[in-house]
């Protein structure tokens, strides 16, 4: 094949494409593998580029057999580990002294990888969520069905403590089920009118018993008139809900939660007419160290209170898709011991 022609053809396939000829050097390559491998890899020795035993292993074998391999290519582009998918083709009748070459394509499937690793990473922290509870029910049932079957108290006092736990990996399976379905519609625009003003109200009125027993003031601070949107009413109650609700259980014992809804005619985080919710705590605040990290799925600032507050870990992850669904942001304000502002800006 003439340099020029391989040299078209090369340019022609969308991924990154070397030859290695018989001779084991790189005698073509297409603009996006230099762009992956460097500049200056044409005529060099294959395995001084592809260092990677597999990758050699592939090559090696291709040339000698003419047979089809396939392998992966690790690396990183400075920001990220990547993983490119490696197809090694035996090419009759190029190369020195038209031996022959194996042409070789990178795909990138870094995303595949990542997306992998997250679903593991989530069995791996659901199986861990669910295990815990489980496993104190099977003792105390191992325990109530020996010493303490006949110890009405004891078993009053497991008992209770059972319930505890069943209540805990329902609200688990139950948040499970809620992510799973906000996320299956995150691309999907709501299109029913909601009343902010009203929803917020409905909440704080339901949210009352839980600030009476925490002794907390509940604060709304809004409009007089309604404030329409395009929403999802039963997820934006989701929403204030689960915000308000953290605010009570993670401020000061007879503190104070303030609600504060405000409209304007062009607001800068959504480039148009929103509305805001802003939710303030007057608690011990979080570590900025947190802030980045808090809507990531399992992830708690303090794992031994949210447990003891019946957190499922999943709650700012469910707040995080819906917000995405309205188009809107989430914003997290917070210092330790001056409290926490969660805000949810929502266009109009």
């Amino acid at each position: 094949m003439d340099e020029h022609l391989m040299a078209d053809f090369l340019e022609a396939v969308p991924l990154p494409t070397l030859l290695v000829d018989q001779s084991e050097r790189i005698i073509g390559a297409n603009a996006e593998a230099l762009t992956l491998l460097g500049q200056q890899i044409r005529g060099r020795h294959f395995a001084t580029i592809l260092r990677q035993p597999q990758v050699i292993e592939a090559i090696e074998t291709c040339l000698r057999e003419r047979d089809p391999r396939r392998t992966r290519h690790l690396g990183n582009d400075g920001a990220q580990d990547t993983t490119f998918d490696v197809t090694c083709r035996y090419v009759r009748g190029i190369g020195a002294v038209k031996g022959g070459a194996a042409m070789l394509c990178f795909r990138d499937i870094t995303d595949l990888e990542q997306a992998g690793q997250m679903r593991r990473d989530f069995v791996a922290n659901v199986s861990h969520e669910l295990r815990t509870p489980l496993t104190a029910l099977m003792g105390f049932i191992e325990t109530l069905r020996g010493a303490a079957r006949e110890d009405p108290n004891a078993r009053d006092r497991f008992l209770s403590i059972m319930e505890g736990e069943a209540n805990r990996m329902n609200r688990l399976v139950g948040d499970l089920l809620s992510l799973n379905r906000v996320e299956s519609e995150e691309r999907v625009r709501p299109r029913e009118e909601v009343d902010l003003k009203a929803q917020l109200e409905s909440t704080l009125h339901s949210l009352q018993p839980v600030a009476d027993g925490m002794e907390t003031e509940l604060v709304l601070a809004a409009p007089d008139d309604g404030v329409p949107i395009t929403g999802d009413a039963d997820q934006l109650r989701q929403v204030f809900t689960n915000l308000i609700e953290n605010a009570i259980k993670y401020g000061r014992r007879e503190g104070r939660v303030v609600v504060r809804l405000t409209c304007s005619d062009r607001d800068p985080a959504v480039r148009g007419p929103a509305a805001r919710i802003q939710v303030t705590d007057n608690g011990p605040g979080i570590d900025p160290l947190h802030l980045p990290r808090l809507t990531e799925r399992f992830y708690r600032a303090d794992s031994h209170r949210s447990r003891e507050l019946g957190g499922t870990g999943l709650g700012l992850a469910i707040v995080k898709h819906i917000v995405n669904r309205h188009r809107g942001r989430l914003r997290v304000e917070s210092e330790l011991g001056q409290g926490s502002t969660f805000t949810v800006i929502l266009p109009r």
